[in-house]
């Protein structure tokens, strides 16, 4: 059921709370987390993990280790008009996943072809993620701190081993940025998962059926020497 890409890492992934939320609904107000992690949330802890331009985070699958439980909790966020206000937040509590992930090229910025050298960006991504990533672990929100070390997708006795199927109904996949299709608009994703034996097999971006238009938005630009540093110096300066 779990194919193994090229360029796949996996690893295990925990923390105290999770919030897996569709962002176009996080904008005030009380705040319920899905019971899975998203594919975002999953391609952003993959990115604080190791990211280039260069390279795109596909998640190939998820496996959910621990019971699902929710914890909800008083917060106070930051209004847009200054300020706190009183919100109630539900979370999932005491969280630990299994994610198996691959990256593949980004054809959309053709002046960094001369960076597509797997071996090298894979060596990188397996050496930081053996140091717990190059940038803060989230789940779903910054109030949430999670931990990445590297495992065997499949290895160890999950909660949901023998659960069987379960049905997810509409939730959000991800969101399509220019720098990834290339036609200068932000869509937001949709699918409906279903988690089998406490696996779930992501369907990839471009395989979504259900899509809302955000805004227009254009590619951001890299350059050498200006915000881009080539791989072979990021694995001489790991190599050192």
């Amino acid at each position: 059921m779990f194919e193994t890409a090229k360029n796949s890492i996996e690893f295990k992934l925990w923390g105290r709370f999770a919030l897996f939320t569709d962002p176009l609904t996080k904008i005030g107000g009380e705040k319920c987390s899905y019971h899975l992690p998203t594919y975002e949330a999953l391609k952003g802890v993959c990115k604080s993990i190791y990211w280039k331009p260069t390279i795109i985070w596909v998640i190939d699958a998820v496996r959910v280790m621990k019971r699902i439980r929710t914890q909800t909790k008083g917060t106070k966020p930051l209004e847009f008009s200054g300020g706190n206000t009183l919100a109630i937040y539900t979370f999932l509590s005491d969280v630990e996943y299994q994610v198996r992930t691959h990256f593949e090229w980004n054809e959309h910025h053709e002046k960094l072809k001369e960076d597509r050298i797997d071996g090298k960006h894979f060596a990188i991504a397996k050496r930081v993620l053996e140091r717990g990533g190059r940038q803060d672990i989230f789940l779903g929100t910054r109030d949430c701190q999670g931990y990445v070390e590297p495992c065997e997708f499949g290895s160890g006795v999950g909660h949901y081993d023998k659960s069987g199927e379960l049905a997810y109904g509409v939730m959000f996949h991800g969101f399509d940025y220019p720098d990834e299709t290339g036609d200068g608009k932000l869509h937001a994703r949709f699918w409906r998962p279903t988690m089998v034996d406490g696996g779930i097999r992501f369907v990839r971006p471009e395989d979504c059926t259900i899509r809302k238009f955000i805004r227009e938005m254009g590619m951001k630009n890299f350059d050498k020497d200006r915000n881009f540093r080539p791989v072979e110096i990021e694995l001489n300066g790991l190599e050192s």
